[in-house]
């Protein structure tokens, strides 16, 4: 739960910060943009997925010294915002600070659209957030990228205010 919580403070400032802009279908909702914070979601959908090591009485992995910000992005886009670029130039300066370190960035998105759109966007995704780490310097053999569309999200639920969290490129530290 540690290792969410950053996660859930920055999406709740982005989300503010934002006015709960975005998603990742071709279609504009009919409901608009709501700022709502993760703390107004219904208590079925503020539950992040589990993942492992967070399960009572599982072990926790091995956590690297590096921790690397996730970006987040605006429905149907994959072009990067200011507060987006900030956090790929402070990841590029950590990662300059470790040069043994290799990362998969991984693309999401919510769970709008279809399962091919939003592989394809998430692929493109991840790809715009190697490609601003590329041009500050960091070798392209350290970073792999993947999709994961709609099908691993952080935070369940359906609505923006959980759809916004999941918009987004994650970065991974590999072993």
């Amino acid at each position: 739960m540690k290792r969410i919580l950053p996660f859930v403070v920055l999406a709740i400032s982005l989300a503010a910060l934002l006015g709960g802009a975005g998603g990742c279908s071709k279609k504009a909702t009919s409901s608009g943009t709501v700022s709502s914070p993760v703390s107004e979601l219904p208590p079925e959908e503020r539950q992040p997925v589990e993942t492992p090591g967070e399960r009572p009485g599982e072990p926790a992995p091995e956590r690297s010294p590096l921790e690397l910000q996730d970006v987040f992005f605006d429905l149907d886009k994959y072009n990067l915002k200011a507060d987006a670029q900030a956090s790929l130039a402070e990841n590029a300066r950590m990662l300059e600070e470790h040069p043994e370190a290799r990362i998969l960035i991984e693309g999401h998105c919510d769970e709008r659209g279809t399962s091919e759109y939003n592989l394809a966007l998430g692929d493109h995704r991840a790809r715009t957030a190697r490609d601003y780490l590329l041009r500050y310097g960091i070798s392209a053999m350290r970073i792999e990228t993947v999709s994961y569309g709609e099908e691993r999200p952080f935070v369940t639920g359906h609505s923006e205010a959980a759809w916004v969290l999941n918009r987004r490129a994650h970065f991974v530290i590999q072993d």
